[in-house]
This record gives C-alpha cells, sequence and structure tokens, in this order.
C-alpha cells in the first residue's frame, strides 16, 4: 500500500499541527495497525504512536503522551496526528506506517516537522 503524508511544517513551541496519512490503492479497513514513527538528526527512529484498525486501541510514546491524539478515519482511507503543545524537540521526519497480514510494513516518504523555541 502507499502512503502518503502531508500536513508537516515549521511551528513556534506551543503551537499545533495536524498530520495526515492517506492510503492509495487499498481501503484501510483492510490494513491492520498504523501508526507514526519519527526519526530526529542523529537520533534512532521511533516509534511516536499507533492505532488498531477500528481505532479501539492506540499507543503513544511517553513523550508524546497527553499532547499527541492519533486517530484514523477508514471512509478517507487517511490517518491523523493531532500535535499539540510541539515542543522543539518534537522536530523530526515523521512517517506513518501501515500493517497488512502477509505483506511486510508499508513506509510513506516522510514529512518533516520543525519545531522553533
Amino acid at each position: 500500500v502507499q502512503l502518503v503524508e502531508s500536513g508537516g511544517g515549521l511551528v513556534q513551541a506551543g503551537g499545533s499541527l495536524r498530520l495526515s496519512c492517506r492510503a492509495n490503492g487499498r481501503s484501510t479497513w483492510t490494513i491492520g495497525t498504523m501508526g507514526w514513527y519519527r526519526q530526529a538528526p542523529g537520533e534512532q527512529r521511533e516509534l511516536v504512536a499507533s492505532i488498531t484498525t477500528g481505532g479501539g486501541s492506540t499507543n503513544y510514546a511517553a513523550s508524546v503522551k497527553g499532547r499527541f491524539i492519533i486517530s484514523r478515519d477508514n471512509a478517507k482511507n487517511t490517518m491523523y496526528l493531532q500535535m499539540n503543545s510541539l515542543k522543539p524537540e518534537d522536530t523530526a521526519v515523521y512517517y506513518c506506517t501501515a500493517e497488512v497480514a502477509g505483506h511486510a510494513t508499508s513506509w510513506g516518504q516522510g514529512t518533516q516537522v520543525t519545531v522553533s523555541s
């Protein structure tokens, strides 16, 4: 499945951004867990948040819990990450992922988020 992220950009600390990840070529009803990862310069890629097919179960990294909200709209084949109270340490390239049974995990191309202090 092809994943296309959007919504990144430059924002001041304390601001908000909403990232979107659209799945092309496959209904997200047929996709299992989807997630957001991020990678800052010189750092390892880390899981930010994940969500199951129906949205009934979500998981967050401790560093973003209470500030970020992951959701998905399967009618629109799209997953979102609402990021609030952004901090400079949230600066990274954000990637969305999708798991389909019997296939390798799909990754998007990434979208840059930069938070200025």
